[in-house]
């Protein structure tokens, strides 16, 4: 925490990034910020159903730790689960048809905003109960160090989880039995409409309840990805070789409400904060303009850069628009493996149900 931010743009994990590969970190959060911003107005105008949980301001977060990944990384999140499905590489075509309840969608359209799944890209979801996904990714980890496998499961979950008490026995298990998961809190400062302080009782930093399970732990801001690339790769270093987990409470910031139904979100926050945090630590402005400074951009190819993602983002709503809805008769499909694969087990109906 004494680093200048400015440092961390000379940690070795940073200082290794290409030119190329600076601006396809920059590249990454505009094209989640663009999709995120039009998924909002098909929102409004009805094309989506069901909840929306906006991740704009928080960009970096997903991108930057992300970026660290490698082969036997796994990755698994909460309900604003957009921004981390778009960085390990899915396509919004596939994330935006899943929104317009559409069959080509990532979840066949039976998944929503709060579902998006990628297992062929190590991503685990996508779930919405609160806290629900820190035990699964603990047993990700877990595969991992059963399968005697380097690597390490990356699980995010809001600051309104950790009161949960799935999580606290996950972090229980997670350090008495060396499991590799770095367990990243997204601390936008809201537990829905209540502010961090009146929801979680705490010494300092929510990161510091690790010291009660003998746990490593770290802040993060997250408005600076370069620091968020270098602490968080200490982390997942710390997981891969030495099977210890970690807890990274990376402070970031949601311009919007909780979900587009929290419709009390400028109430509860005063208009000069949102604009202090637009101005000062919104994450694209501040990496563009670090990367102007060193001489990687220029402004003419943020611009490009932009109009690409904004592109990307509306040819996404046509094709989602366009894609077949589901019929009836996928409504028992992607459901139970057994039956979608016709084993001898989806003929017992005890199997599922009991005698």
């Amino acid at each position: 925490m004494s680093d200048e931010p400015q440092e961390f743009s000379q940690f070795p994990v940073n200082q290794e990034l290409s030119s190329d590969q600076k601006i396809e970190l920059l590249t990454q959060m505009m094209r989640i910020r663009r999709f995120e911003q039009v998924s909002l107005k098909h929102y409004q105008g009805g094309k989506i159903g069901g909840f929306l949980h906006l991740y704009i301001g928080q960009e970096a977060v997903a991108v930057g730790t992300i970026s660290l990944k490698g082969d036997n990384d796994h990755f698994i999140t909460a309900y604003r689960d957009h921004g981390h499905a778009l960085a390990v590489g899915m396509g919004m075509n596939e994330c935006m048809a899943e929104m317009f309840g559409k069959q080509s969608g990532c979840s066949k359209g039976k998944g929503g905003s709060m579902h998006f799944f990628a297992p062929d890209k190590n991503f685990w979801g996508g779930h919405g109960i609160v806290a629900g996904q820190t035990p699964l990714g603990l047993g990700l980890g877990y595969g991992l160090k059963y399968q005697n496998k380097r690597g390490c499961c990356l699980c995010y979950l809001g600051d309104g989880a950790v009161n949960q008490g799935a999580f606290h026995e996950s972090l229980n298990l997670a350090k008495l039995f060396e499991i590799p998961v770095v367990y990243v809190i997204e601390n936008n400062g809201y537990s829905m409409g209540t502010s961090q302080v009146r929801s979680s009782a705490q010494p300092e930093f929510l990161a510091q309840r690790a010291e009660a399970y003998d746990m490593d732990w770290d802040i993060v801001d997250g408005s600076n990805l370069y620091e968020v690339r270098a602490k968080t790769h200490v982390a997942m270093e710390r997981a891969r070789n030495e099977f210890q987990p970690t807890i990274l409470e990376i402070n970031t910031y949601r311009y919007y409400g909780h979900s587009i139904a929290d419709a009390n979100h400028k109430k509860y926050r005063t208009p000069e904060e949102i604009e202090d945090y637009k101005q000062n630590h919104d994450p694209i402005n501040v990496f563009q303009r670090k990367l102007i400074d060193e001489g990687v951009i220029t402004d003419e190819q943020v611009a490009e850069i932009t109009k690409a993602a904004t592109q990307e983002a509306n040819d996404a709503v046509k094709f989602a628009d366009d894609a077949p809805s589901p019929t009836i008769k996928d409504i028992t499909k992607d459901v139970y493996w057994e039956t979608d694969n016709e084993t001898e087990a989806s003929t017992i109906g005890r199997h599922f149900f009991g005698d």
